[in-house]
Protein backbone atom coordinates (compact mmCIF):
# COMPACT_ATOMS: atom_id res chain seq x y z
CA UNK A 1 0.00 0.00 0.00
CA UNK A 2 1.25 3.47 -0.50
CA UNK A 3 1.33 5.87 2.17
CA UNK A 4 -1.71 8.19 0.32
CA UNK A 5 -3.46 4.40 0.42
CA UNK A 6 -2.51 4.01 3.96
CA UNK A 7 -3.92 7.29 4.87
CA UNK A 8 -6.95 6.70 3.04
CA UNK A 9 -7.92 3.75 5.02
CA UNK A 10 -6.82 5.11 8.42
CA UNK A 11 -9.03 8.26 7.70
CA UNK A 12 -12.24 5.48 6.86
CA UNK A 13 -11.23 4.32 10.39
CA UNK A 14 -9.65 6.32 13.21
CA UNK A 15 -11.49 10.02 14.49
CA UNK A 16 -9.79 9.98 18.03
CA UNK A 17 -7.00 9.69 17.66
CA UNK A 18 -6.42 11.41 14.53
CA UNK A 19 -5.85 9.82 11.13
CA UNK A 20 -2.13 9.81 10.17
CA UNK A 21 -1.18 11.78 7.09
CA UNK A 22 0.66 10.38 3.98
CA UNK A 23 3.42 12.20 5.15
CA UNK A 24 3.44 10.25 8.88
CA UNK A 25 3.05 6.89 6.65
CA UNK A 26 6.00 7.94 4.56
CA UNK A 27 8.06 8.62 7.45
CA UNK A 28 7.51 5.45 9.16
CA UNK A 29 8.15 3.39 5.78
CA UNK A 30 11.51 5.05 5.26
CA UNK A 31 12.60 3.91 9.25
CA UNK A 32 14.13 0.33 8.39
CA UNK A 33 12.81 -0.43 11.73
CA UNK A 34 9.41 0.03 10.98
CA UNK A 35 7.30 -2.82 8.85
CA UNK A 36 4.21 -2.87 7.57
CA UNK A 37 1.86 -6.12 7.15
CA UNK A 38 -1.13 -5.94 5.05
CA UNK A 39 -4.15 -7.12 4.05
CA UNK A 40 -4.75 -6.47 0.43
CA UNK A 41 -7.08 -2.71 0.74
CA UNK A 42 -8.70 -4.11 3.70
CA UNK A 43 -6.39 -3.59 6.30
CA UNK A 44 -2.92 -2.87 7.78
CA UNK A 45 -0.82 -3.19 10.96
CA UNK A 46 2.33 -0.96 10.96
CA UNK A 47 4.83 -1.79 13.75
CA UNK A 48 7.87 -1.01 14.91
CA UNK A 49 10.89 -3.09 16.44
CA UNK A 50 14.36 -2.01 18.12
CA UNK A 51 16.21 -2.82 21.19
CA UNK A 52 14.56 -5.66 22.34
CA UNK A 53 10.84 -4.19 22.25
CA UNK A 54 7.87 -3.91 19.50
CA UNK A 55 5.60 -1.29 19.13
CA UNK A 56 2.23 -1.69 17.52
CA UNK A 57 1.78 1.73 15.94
CA UNK A 58 -1.72 1.50 14.39
CA UNK A 59 -3.90 -0.91 13.33
CA UNK A 60 -6.70 -0.48 10.92
CA UNK A 61 -9.63 -2.57 8.89
CA UNK A 62 -12.14 -1.24 6.60
CA UNK A 63 -15.50 -1.38 8.17
CA UNK A 64 -17.04 -3.24 5.84
CA UNK A 65 -14.07 -5.86 6.26
CA UNK A 66 -14.64 -6.30 9.68
CA UNK A 67 -15.50 -9.29 12.01
CA UNK A 68 -13.79 -11.31 9.66
CA UNK A 69 -10.80 -12.36 11.40
CA UNK A 70 -8.42 -9.55 9.87
CA UNK A 71 -7.30 -7.92 13.16
CA UNK A 72 -6.97 -10.67 14.68
CA UNK A 73 -4.83 -11.87 11.66
CA UNK A 74 -2.79 -9.12 11.54
CA UNK A 75 -2.00 -8.84 15.19
CA UNK A 76 -0.70 -12.76 15.52
CA UNK A 77 1.40 -11.39 12.37
CA UNK A 78 2.83 -9.00 14.13
CA UNK A 79 3.66 -10.74 17.14
CA UNK A 80 5.64 -13.50 14.90
CA UNK A 81 7.64 -10.48 13.11
CA UNK A 82 8.05 -8.84 16.31
CA UNK A 83 9.83 -12.30 17.78
CA UNK A 84 12.01 -12.25 14.24
CA UNK A 85 13.32 -8.95 14.98
CA UNK A 86 14.51 -9.95 18.03
CA UNK A 87 12.00 -8.46 20.28
CA UNK A 88 11.34 -9.89 23.87
CA UNK A 89 8.12 -7.71 24.36
CA UNK A 90 5.34 -5.95 22.41
CA UNK A 91 3.66 -3.03 23.74
CA UNK A 92 0.52 -0.36 22.30
CA UNK A 93 -1.61 2.55 23.63
CA UNK A 94 -5.42 1.93 22.89
CA UNK A 95 -8.04 4.62 23.41
CA UNK A 96 -10.00 3.42 26.44
CA UNK A 97 -12.63 3.93 25.10
CA UNK A 98 -12.59 1.60 21.72
CA UNK A 99 -13.60 -1.87 24.06
CA UNK A 100 -13.29 -3.67 20.43
CA UNK A 101 -9.46 -2.77 20.11
CA UNK A 102 -9.33 -3.71 23.68
CA UNK A 103 -10.62 -6.77 23.77
CA UNK A 104 -8.88 -7.80 20.32
CA UNK A 105 -5.37 -7.37 22.18
CA UNK A 106 -6.05 -8.99 25.27
CA UNK A 107 -7.26 -11.99 22.92
CA UNK A 108 -3.69 -11.80 21.72
CA UNK A 109 -2.23 -12.19 24.90
CA UNK A 110 -1.69 -8.35 25.61
CA UNK A 111 -2.58 -7.56 29.33
CA UNK A 112 -2.79 -3.58 30.64
CA UNK A 113 0.39 -2.50 32.11
CA UNK A 114 -0.45 1.02 31.96
CA UNK A 115 -2.37 4.45 31.47
CA UNK A 116 -1.63 7.73 29.78
CA UNK A 117 -3.90 9.87 31.21
CA UNK A 118 -5.21 12.41 28.54
CA UNK A 119 -3.38 11.23 25.83
CA UNK A 120 -5.67 11.91 23.26
CA UNK A 121 -7.71 14.53 22.11
CA UNK A 122 -11.22 14.17 20.24
CA UNK A 123 -11.88 16.95 17.18
CA UNK A 124 -13.77 18.50 19.61
CA UNK A 125 -11.15 18.99 22.28
CA UNK A 126 -11.67 16.71 24.74
CA UNK A 127 -9.39 14.27 26.60
CA UNK A 128 -9.38 10.53 26.28
CA UNK A 129 -7.32 8.54 28.21
CA UNK A 130 -4.95 5.67 26.57
CA UNK A 131 -4.26 2.04 27.74
CA UNK A 132 -0.40 1.18 27.79
CA UNK A 133 -1.19 -3.01 26.94
CA UNK A 134 2.04 -5.05 26.59
CA UNK A 135 2.69 -8.93 26.09
CA UNK A 136 6.14 -11.16 26.25
CA UNK A 137 7.07 -12.37 22.90
CA UNK A 138 8.53 -15.90 24.28
CA UNK A 139 11.16 -17.98 22.41
CA UNK A 140 9.88 -20.99 20.49
CA UNK A 141 10.17 -23.99 22.09
CA UNK A 142 13.11 -25.94 20.79
CA UNK A 143 12.37 -28.88 18.68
Amino acid sequence: MTPEALATLHARVFRTPPPWSAAVFAGFLADPLAFLLVEGDAGFLLGRAVAGEAELLTLAVAPDARRRGLGRGLVARFLYQARLRGAESAFLEVSAENAPAIGLYESAGFTRSGMRRGYYRTPEGTRINALVLSRALPLPPKT
